[in-house]
């Protein structure tokens, strides 16, 4: 897999611990020591799913003698920060589906409109008139053909050119950029082909709704409509909050305008967890290139995340990748693994039971507690366990962490909260991890806080309890008080 050619687009399905990660790390530092010209002229990326992540991972690179990648998320590459994260589950799988892509590109192109008039240039003692059905050609031939600001462009040389005819057949002479120039036809453009920016399309798509049923013809039915529009809109396009799905929008918008920069290869792990539209951004920024794709279908937790590996192939733009599984572990305990992959015929029934090489013992731990003593042991388990070596992480639902932090601080210890005043990993012993966060992390002894909580913070529950159990790489302990799953 490390030497696969750099033309080969690779999917990896790997269980928690299988080594997926390091797959793709290595495969880029081989590729980099067997291809370097080839990825020099073109740039490396590795996309990982948050910041936490990279700052986990952000030496391994340097280690293997490579310090010329770019480590990000996809709102880096995008090259957008979402403003807001607050939106609804429901709202944000439609913005990620796949279907937006021809809602967008319709909502764009809907700006450019039939001409109220014709064209009028003065040059010298003559006045060089365009019908308006002379215009509305020109504009109609081009509407869609190109790029949104490469076919405006050329539209004004075509308007341009045609003025020019004129002028030639009555002895003038002219220059096709002092015409298209012009205020002539800049106003003229300004009316039937209007300059705009992705924020300005997606503002209107979003909060008019009539706009939206023009733009969404039959991709969308009523009701979905009705769940895209904003309640309460922003007073403009200036001041909207975007959250993270709108910048995956916004990106596809700026597509359709403009070409984006390219890449030789991207490294993404964790894709199981992007959107359609998510993929299309990765897609389009290595259309010739190939991929390394890296991920855990039972470990999809956003509203968005995919079931099978095909469909997302299909959206990057690879549906012919070479499809592998890694289904034996070495990082997770056997006992602590066999535990977790109860959740499997529930989370990704289609995926197979996941094995490890290591079985060492005292690995799990699960306990039931009353609600008023759960905290209390959880302070005793952590104390234990800062007795040995290595890291400790507490991993609870994403609303009790802080409290959690809160409580072992006022016991004596510093845990780290990551999240909170920190994206990302330090050298502190004991971390507290929001469960919406512990994806691709590891600690050698590992306390998972009332599963039950996890499982309700929202939609893939289930899931982001899977991932939460998997980060244990000594021992795992489960401490309850409601039913477990």
């Amino acid at each position: 897999l490390v030497r696969a050619p750099l033309d080969t687009t690779l999917c990896v399905q790997g269980a928690p611990g299988t080594g997926k990660t390091a797959v793709g790390l290595h495969r880029i530092a081989y590729l980099l020591y067997s291809e370097r010209e080839r990825l020099s002229r073109g740039g490396v990326a590795v996309v990982g799913p948050n910041p936490a992540f990279l700052s986990y991972i952000r030496n391994v690179l340097p280690a293997l003698g490579e310090v010329s990648v770019v480590q990000t998320t996809i709102d880096g590459i995008i090259g957008r920060t979402p403003s807001r994260h607050d939106e609804d589950p429901r709202v944000a799988r439609l913005k990620g589906d796949g279907r937006m892509a021809a809602v967008l590109h319709r909502a764009l192109w809907l700006h450019v409109t039939r001409p109220a008039e014709g064209l009028m240039y003065v040059s010298g003692a003559y006045r060089h008139r365009l019908s308006d059905r002379e215009v509305s050609e020109i504009i109609a031939a081009l509407r869609g053909t190109a790029r949104y600001n490469a076919a405006r462009a050329t539209a004004a040389k075509r308007l341009a050119h045609a003025v020019l005819i004129q002028m030639e057949r009555r002895g003038e002479s002219g220059s096709h950029a002092t015409v298209a120039a012009s205020r002539p036809v800049k106003e003229l453009l300004a009316q039937v082909w209007p300059k705009v920016t992705p924020e300005q399309v997606l503002y209107r798509l979003l909060s008019d709704a009539g706009f939206l049923t023009r733009a969404a013809r039959r991709d969308l039915t009523p009701d979905e409509q009705n769940l895209l529009l904003w309640a309460k809109p922003a007073r403009s396009w200036r001041s909207a909050r975007w959250s993270a799905a709108d910048t995956a929008l916004l990106d596809e918008l700026a597509d359709l305008m403009q070409r984006p920069d390219t890449l030789a290869h991207i490294v993404i792990d964790e894709a199981q967890d992007l959107s359609p539209m998510q993929c299309r951004a990765l897609a389009r920024r290595c259309p010739q290139g190939s991929l390394t794709v890296l991920g855990d279908i039972a470990q999809g937790t956003t509203p968005a995340a995919t079931d099978d590996w095909p469909t997302l192939l299909q959206h990057l733009g690879k549906p012919d990748a070479l499809l592998t599984v890694l289904d034996r572990g070495y990082r997770v305990p056997s006992q602590v693994i066999d535990y977790a992959a109860r959740l499997l015929p529930d989370i990704a029934p289609d995926l197979t039971v996941p094995t490890s090489a290591r079985r060492p013992p005292g690995a799990l731990r699960v306990t039931q507690h009353t609600p008023a003593d759960l905290h209390d042991s959880l302070v005793l388990t952590c104390r234990e366990q800062l007795k040995g070596e290595g890291s400790v992480g507490v991993i609870a639902a994403d609303t009790d962490i802080t409290a959690i932090k809160q409580r072992l601080q006022a016991e004596g210890m510093q845990p780290a909260l990551l999240g909170g005043e920190s994206n990302t990993l330090g050298a502190e012993r004991l971390v507290c991890v929001p469960a919406g966060l512990a994806k691709g992390l590891e600690f050698d002894a590992v306390a998972v806080v009332e599963p039950a909580d996890i499982i309700a913070a929202g939609p893939r529950g289930l899931n982001r309890l899977y991932v939460a159990l998997t980060r244990a790489v000594t021992s795992l302990h489960v401490l309850h008080s409601q039913p477990l799953p």
